[in-house]
């Protein structure tokens, strides 16, 4: 369901894109801040990251600022959210706290923003056609998920992390993500990468997404929480639909920009 919605969003065009991606980190926050404690005196810090720097991430990303599209979170963030605790005059669990709100701007914000900023990547000899890159990246991702659920039930017997997330298995991961793996190398028509390197960028990407839906899975056990919320029905929230994209974005970003830029 998600590749369907968010690839049908890429022929609304750049900046439509920018806008939906900037709304699913709104809600994706919303579904972090509210599963994890806060105290009174947080309010205030928590206006200025919904408000202001979450607006303000995205905002350069509509301008494909990349310098301080790529520093702004996390250095100017990261110094700004503590500092705007200590205003508040609360030293309770104070590195607990400001710890959750930069963990919270990272996963659901800066992460995120980086899927909009492929658009505006120029691949010498693909101009025009960075929407597909963020297709393709979808497509890998969100494949693994399902092939990694698909092995895991048909082989699966030995267990990633049994109290973390009882349902990965081992064979899961491998077939899983090797299967996603040959999608990528068939997708290499959409990209600017050969079949190998199609492979191997999926490789990379699939088993990222794979270990990012892990560490969201321990901070839910955390929690005590089965699903981040209840946006869509029986399929929990926008992170527990997008856990695995938030950690291979960067990766996938990074990857085309230094090496295909």
């Amino acid at each position: 369901m998600m590749v369907l919605i968010l690839g049908g969003s890429l022929g609304l065009g750049f900046h439509a894109n920018v806008v939906i991606f900037g709304l699913i980190s709104f809600l994706a926050l919303r579904e972090f801040v509210t599963a994890t404690p806060t105290s009174l005196s947080d309010h205030r810090a928590l206006f200025w990251m919904f408000f202001v720097i979450l607006p303000f991430q995205y905002w350069l990303v509509w301008r494909q600022w990349y310098g301080l599209f790529a520093t702004f979170i996390p250095i100017y963030a990261f110094i700004f959210i503590p500092l705007r605790l200590t205003l508040a005059g609360d030293h309770r669990q104070f590195l607990e706290r400001s710890a959750r709100m930069q963990w919270a701007m990272m996963v659901c914000v800066y992460f995120v923003s980086h899927l909009p900023m492929l658009l505006s990547l120029k691949v010498p000899g693909f101009e025009g056609l960075s929407s597909q890159l963020l297709l393709f990246l979808i497509v890998v991702v969100q494949s693994s998920d399902v092939l990694q659920y698909v092995w895991g039930k048909l082989t699966g017997r030995h267990r990633v992390a049994p109290v973390l997330s009882p349902s990965k298995t081992w064979e899961g991961l491998i077939g899983g993500v090797l299967s996603a793996s040959l999608l990528g190398s068939l997708l290499a028509w959409m990209t600017p990468f050969t079949s190998g390197q199609a492979f191997a960028i999926s490789f990379l990407v699939a088993l990222l997404g794979f270990f990012g839906g892990l560490v969201l899975s321990a901070i839910k056990r955390d929690r005590g929480i089965k699903d981040w919320g209840q946006l869509i029905e029986g399929h929990g929230g926008m992170l527990d639909r997008i856990d695995s994209l938030c950690f291979s974005a960067p990766l996938f970003f990074h990857i085309v920009r230094y090496l295909w830029t």
